[in-house]
């Protein structure tokens, strides 16, 4: 009996990178506002961040083991821009006007990766 190769679908990988940046996000803007004081827990931003990095970099790696192939690689290669902005955000500083602007930086191409990612591949 010949060994059947299973499909591995990471659109999962690229929801979970968007709903991460989504609520670091939210977080990061309430903190902004002044509706939150995370004062005493800002390593849940710092959590946030770290989870959106790892996230992040999974999704990207899909290019490389996931399958339907074409359409890994064309929701790969949609989010890999945003790993610039994301890893640029620690060195850049938080308390200026900068940091939320290079994390927005990041928006376009987390919105990109997760619409790539939920097309159907089989279409003809």
């Amino acid at each position: 009996m010949a060994h059947r190769r299973t499909r591995t679908n990471a659109a999962p990988l690229f929801v979970a990178a968007t709903v991460a940046y989504a609520a670091n996000a939210a977080l990061g803007t309430a903190v902004a506002a002044r509706i939150i004081d995370t004062r005493g827990f800002r390593w849940v931003h710092h959590a946030l961040y770290v989870t959106t990095s790892v996230a992040t970099g999974a999704a990207v790696s899909a290019a490389f083991w996931a399958r339907p192939r074409a359409a890994s690689r064309r929701a790969a290669a949609s989010l890999a821009p945003a790993i610039v902005p994301l890893a640029a955000i620690p060195y850049l500083g938080t308390h200026t006007r900068r940091h939320p602007l290079v994390a927005l930086a990041a928006a376009p191409f987390i919105v990109a990766g997760l619409v790539c990612s939920r097309i159907p591949s089989d279409r003809k």
